[in-house]
């Protein structure tokens, strides 16, 4: 790890500040510090946000749900309203990584990152949210744009995601055993105009599926996926599985999430 300075931002004004003088925001560090440590990544200052009361916290809003953005990935998984409101978005937290990570991990650091093989994208796609910044509001199919690459410009930062109430909602992960990543991820969400899903681990960044909302949309239980043609040219190849398996699996979760969306264990 290279030599840096520590500065905590005081307000959503002085962190925003502090990055357009070229400062790097830290949010639960859970990519940003693994990468200084391995050398992928050298800042000369980190501007921490833990100390920011604006960006945590869970709140109702109409049909919808704020989540700040440094809430962190256990206070999303155990909020009572949000179980009840977008189970699958508590449950999919609940299911990142281990108890240390779901400790320091924020919802904000993960979205803005974009990994291709995160939770969170899945359930910001899946449930057309929007994510507001210190500068405007972005609706979740403009936000991201491939390989963790998004919307944000340089010294934007994520204040919080709004996330309409579906009528029923589910993420169901495969599991890359070492990482926890998703090996494939779904998250479906039936909404008022129809059915959203959205694939994360498949390949370059997290992408919506029209053949999977088409067919669940129409009718939504398990079996409407068994029509679906998925194409293996859709997906990567890597040394965890290749494409034609992440085809396979897609069907598999989608059923999986459906089963769950309906109330079945």
């Amino acid at each position: 790890m290279y030599g840096f300075s520590f500065d905590r931002a005081s307000s959503v004004q002085d962190a925003a500040a502090k990055a357009a003088k070229g400062g790097q925001l830290l949010a639960g560090g859970q990519t940003l510090l693994a990468s200084m440590k391995q050398r992928l990544a050298s800042p000369e200052t980190l501007v921490d946000l833990s100390g920011i009361a604006d960006l945590k916290g869970i709140c109702k809003d109409g049909n919808a749900m704020v989540v700040g953005a440094m809430t962190r990935h256990q206070e999303v998984a155990t909020n009572k309203e949000l179980i009840a409101t977008i189970a699958g978005l508590a449950r999919l937290a609940g299911g990142i990584g281990d108890r240390q990570v779901r400790a320091m991990g924020t919802i904000g650091g993960s979205v803005a990152n974009n990994d291709p093989a995160a939770c969170y994208p899945s359930a910001v796609l899946g449930l057309g949210a929007t994510i507001k910044t210190n500068q405007r509001e972005i609706a979740a199919d403009k936000f991201f744009q491939g390989l963790f690459t998004t919307a944000l410009e340089p010294g934007e930062m994520i204040l919080s995601i709004r996330f309409p109430i579906p009528k029923a909602s589910a993420y169901a992960k495969f599991k890359q055993p070492a990482s926890r990543y998703a090996l494939l991820g779904v998250f479906v969400a039936q909404t008022d105009s129809g059915v959203r899903v959205a694939v994360t681990g498949g390949g370059n960044g997290v992408v919506r599926h029209a053949g999977l909302e088409a067919a669940l949309s129409k009718t939504f239980s398990p079996s409407a996926v068994d029509g679906v043609v998925v194409s293996a040219s859709d997906f990567t190849s890597d040394l965890h599985a290749s494409a034609e398996y992440r085809a396979q699996l897609l069907k598999v979760q989608t059923k999986r999430a459906v089963h769950q969306a309906l109330g079945n264990a």
